[in-house]
């Protein structure tokens, strides 16, 4: 992950012009393709036992959204992004001539408190750790696909780590760590495993919600979230797959990891010599490992900023938008059934004709 006053330059981005009637434009995300109704809660943690490392005044307090499969489509559908995140979301990634309210514009699918769908078996969990200086809800497509698919979804936001977290009592916290320039990259992932664990914790404790199955966990995460999925498998036992996507390792892997693990890269992640974290962290995973890399994405095409882009006058990628958004969830899809549901996927055992823009990489010898 890089400091925030380069991630947009280290991304390839094409200004186009904003619309004739952007400030009428909406745009609705690619709809979950599972056969079930989409709900999420949004849920207030507090850590009482752990001090908040960032802004040490009090204890560790975290936002996050749980997507899940519902029984029906009761409910409004959920806000995006309020007036004020969309407006320092894009403050903070100096995203130019873009409206302020740009954000309030997108379109999710999930309703609020639709009632969770009822099963004879417990859930499948996966944790979903965003990018660094982004909230959780940049992660809406890939969590409302995997919902509607029967995951659980949880997605969290680190406090003062995101441009923008809205707490119930209406406070708004902000990037605090952004303007360090001192930051230490492993302690922040090594927090924000401490972060995921303290949800799974939680989430696992208060069953009746929604069924959640403790031997059906799983993380994945962009960017630095990615660095966090790896961490936590290290750290806590109870997650058994996780995915990186475009995020570097800075929380390295210094002993071995025998859970399946999945590299999902783009651009430079298809070169083992871009990023020395990848192979040498591909060195010490030894369960089930897959390194894969999408040429035309770039580090932001793992969020819902691949297809946003043009709402707020910037392209992100040159590959479209909701074909990129196809390709991230057919593969992630694909990881979990194979890993928490032991449903074998042969799209993970090699190049696919359906999705030819999917390199899969087979870096040198690291061991």
């Amino acid at each position: 992950m890089r400091h925030v006053a380069a991630l947009l330059a280290a991304v390839t981005v094409m200004a186009v012009p904003a619309p004739a009637s952007a400030e009428a434009a909406t745009l609705v995300l690619p709809a979950p393709t599972g056969p079930f109704p989409v709900g999420r809660e949004d849920l207030h943690l507090v850590d009482a036992g752990r001090t908040d490392p960032w802004v040490p005044d009090g204890p560790r307090e975290l936002m996050v959204s749980v997507w899940y499969p519902a029984a029906a489509r009761h409910g409004a559908r959920v806000t995006y992004a309020s007036a004020t995140e969309s407006a320092r979301f894009i403050n903070l990634f100096e995203v130019d001539g873009a409206a302020p309210d740009a954000l309030t514009r997108v379109r999710a699918h999930a309703r609020a408190g639709a009632p969770p769908l009822r099963t004879a078996g417990r859930l499948p969990l996966v944790l979903l750790s965003p990018g660094f200086g982004t909230p959780r809800w940049l992660q809406t497509s890939l969590a409302e696909d995997l919902a509607g698919q029967g995951y659980v979804v949880a997605g969290v936001d680190h406090n003062y780590e995101a441009a923008a977290i809205t707490f119930p009592d209406g406070h708004v916290t902000e990037c605090v760590l952004c303007a360090r320039e001192d930051k230490d990259w492993s302690a922040i992932v090594a927090n924000r495993a401490a972060d995921l664990s303290f949800v799974l914790d939680r989430l696992l404790a208060t069953p009746g919600r929604w069924p959640i199955d403790p031997h059906r966990i799983g993380a994945a995460g962009h960017s630095l979230g990615g660095a966090a999925a790896a961490a936590v498998m290290l750290d806590d036992p109870r997650v058994d797959a996780g995915i990186n996507m475009d995020g570097t390792f800075h929380h390295d892997l210094a002993r071995d990891l025998d859970r399946p693990f999945l590299m999902f890269g783009a651009a430079a992640h298809g070169d083992p010599a871009a990023d020395p974290s990848w192979p040498t962290t591909w060195s010490h995973l030894t369960g089930w490992r897959r390194w894969l890399d999408v040429p035309t994405m770039v580090h932001f095409s793992f969020s819902d900023a691949a297809v946003f882009g043009p709402l707020i006058g910037e392209e992100v990628q040159p590959l479209d938008g909701a074909r990129t958004i196809e390709i991230i969830r057919r593969y992630d899809r694909a990881f979990f059934a194979h890993h928490l549901r032991g449903t074998p996927q042969p799209l993970l055992n090699g190049p696919s004709p359906r999705f030819p823009e999917v390199d899969f990489v087979t870096p040198p010898a690291t061991r």
